[in-house]
């Protein structure tokens, strides 16, 4: 009998204990493998940011761009990259060979199941990515978007290389300048789902809408899909469908190249005014041979760099991604959060054979 009784005694005493180390893991502190509510864009939930904390050693963050061939993506990511030196983190690229609405969700559930302390990515869809980035979220990774966004609540801050409003609105302005302000027009853009083409497209057509802009009309806008062969297509397309096109504008790297490579072979060339989104290195011989007039861009080395200790920071608590919070983003000084968690790179610039060769990127 005294056996008997002693083995319920013990199994009981076994189980109190149990409960008891259980009760206690669930106060303790949040790991990647717990649940988080610090997600969504402005990230801070019941966090609070420590702006005085350092900069966690050894941070793993991971850049994850529209397609890793993407040249411009590339300026960007690898910026990021030796960035995360500066601060003692370990970085990487990984992503898609294609620019499709689904084609980085397998990539974001890599990198949670690698346990990542934030993944950096430059959307090619704002919801397609949004199931696994909120996934990342509840575990603790922090989610930073740059150059295209995702939707707000998939993630803690976006880094936009300019307003966007700004963006938008100058390229019609810029495109206008040089065509006298009337004429049939065209934009060529990248895929029909990246946002950052999208809203900067919005603000073009908005802009188009002014009194000052009426000798202007907008006949097409066509999607290259950030290949360069199909934006080349794309604009042999426009050119033969739109006879009377005066100018087309291309807020995409790859799709400005191809454009002017495309223009600058057919008897388009200096009849049919080419501007949009581009880098001084892919644009320079088509500027100097008379192609392209003038184009814009902001330094993509700056972005990624920024993007790279925006999420420094969000990882080692720094900030938490809500408005007005402030931190130091190594040789480009401090910056601030603004609303929606947006933090802004700065203006672009505007390139043309007077200065494309002070630039190398």
């Amino acid at each position: 009998m005294t056996v008997r009784l002693r083995a319920p005694r013990r199994l009981a005493a076994i189980a109190s204990v149990s409960v008891l180390a259980l009760s206690l893991a669930a106060c303790g502190g949040t790991t990647k493998e717990s649940s988080s509510s610090e997600g969504g864009a402005a990230g801070g939930g019941a966090a609070s940011a420590n702006p005085n904390a350092p900069i966690k050693k050894g941070l793993k963050i991971a850049f994850l761009p529209k397609q890793v061939n993407n040249p411009y993506e590339t300026i960007v990511d690898k910026a990021g990259i030796e960035a995360a030196k500066e601060y003692g983190g370990e970085a990487k690229e990984v992503g898609p060979s294609d620019a499709s609405a689904s084609s980085q969700v397998s990539y974001i559930n890599t990198l949670v199941q690698q346990r990542h302390d934030a993944i950096l990515i430059a959307a090619n869809d704002e919801n397609a990515v949004c199931g696994p980035l909120k996934q990342a979220m509840s575990r603790n990774i922090k989610v930073v978007a740059y150059d295209s966004d995702t939707a707000k609540d998939c993630r803690n801050l976006f880094i936009n290389q300019a307003s966007s409003e700004e963006i938008g609105r100058s390229q019609v302005k810029l495109l206008s300048d040089m065509i006298g302000g009337k004429g049939e027009i065209a934009i060529l853009s990248a895929t029909a789902n990246a946002t950052n083409q999208n809203t900067w497209i919005r603000f073009m057509q908005d802009e188009l809408k002014k009194p000052e802009y009426s000798g202007l009309k907008l006949v097409k806008i066509a999607y290259g899909d950030d290949d360069d062969q199909k934006s080349f297509q794309q604009t042999q397309g426009l050119l033969q469908a739109y006879p009377n096109l005066k100018g087309i504008i291309s807020p995409t790297t790859v799709g400005i190249a191809a454009a002017a490579r495309y223009i600058s072979g057919s008897k388009y060339k200096g009849k049919v005014t080419l501007t949009g989104l581009g880098t001084p290195n892919q644009m320079r011989q088509f500027v100097k041979d008379g192609t392209v007039q003038k184009f814009a861009l902001w330094d993509p080395k700056n972005l990624g760099y920024l993007a790279s200790y925006a999420a420094a920071a969000l990882a080692s608590g720094q900030i938490t991604g809500q408005q007005g919070e402030t931190f130091k983003a190594g040789k480009l000084g401090s910056r601030t959060i603004g609303a929606n968690g947006e933090v802004i790179l700065g203006p672009p610039t505007v390139f043309d054979k007077n200065n494309i060769d002070q630039y190398d990127f």
